[in-house]
């Protein structure tokens, strides 16, 4: 598999900070082929490193004014995957993820209001086999971003000579 290298990493940076950036303005600040980004951007997409482009819509604008974390823990683990294709299925399910420490998975939600949100639960989650939940209601979002491409350690590379 390929490794990512310099023009990559410049690249990356760029396009983090501006994703509806032209690709001929990269190729500019890049000192390449438009071309060339192109390719780079193919191989990148195909390596994994970058998954698509999308537009992010505000939940709260569309009147989703509940967001929620839940710790689910199942009365049978091993029915994981059965659990996550059923939570597929509930539209207001944005994230599932296999956690470690007091929770089999750990999931985000989005509801209109937080009735919506115990009708969710008791509706669609507590069918799903579980054990116990713990919910958390976030009141704002304080930080929301992309991991910084500045630190990215490169093939033969290390943060101190990126840094001398």
């Amino acid at each position: 598999m390929s490794k990512i290298d310099k023009l990559d990493k410049q690249i990356l940076q760029l396009i983090s900070a501006d994703a509806r950036i032209a690709f001929l303005e990269v190729a500019r600040a890049c000192g390449v082929s438009g071309a060339a980004i192109h390719q780079r951007i193919q191989k990148l997409t195909s390596m994994g490193v970058l998954k698509g482009s999308e537009f992010i819509i505000d939940p709260e604008r569309i009147g989703y004014e509940t967001c929620a974390y839940i710790g689910l823990n199942l009365k049978d683990p091993e029915k994981f995957d059965e659990v996550v294709e059923r939570l597929k299925e509930i539209p207001e399910v944005v994230e599932c993820h296999y956690t470690t420490g007091n929770f089999d998975m750990f999931i985000k939600i989005y509801a209109y209001n937080n009735h919506h949100l115990l009708t969710i639960i008791h509706d669609r989650l507590q069918p799903l086999g579980l054990a116990s939940s713990q919910t958390l209601i976030s009141f704002h979002t304080a930080i929301s971003r992309q991991l910084p491409i500045d630190g990215l350690v490169l093939e033969n590379d290390d943060k101190l000579s990126e840094s001398e």
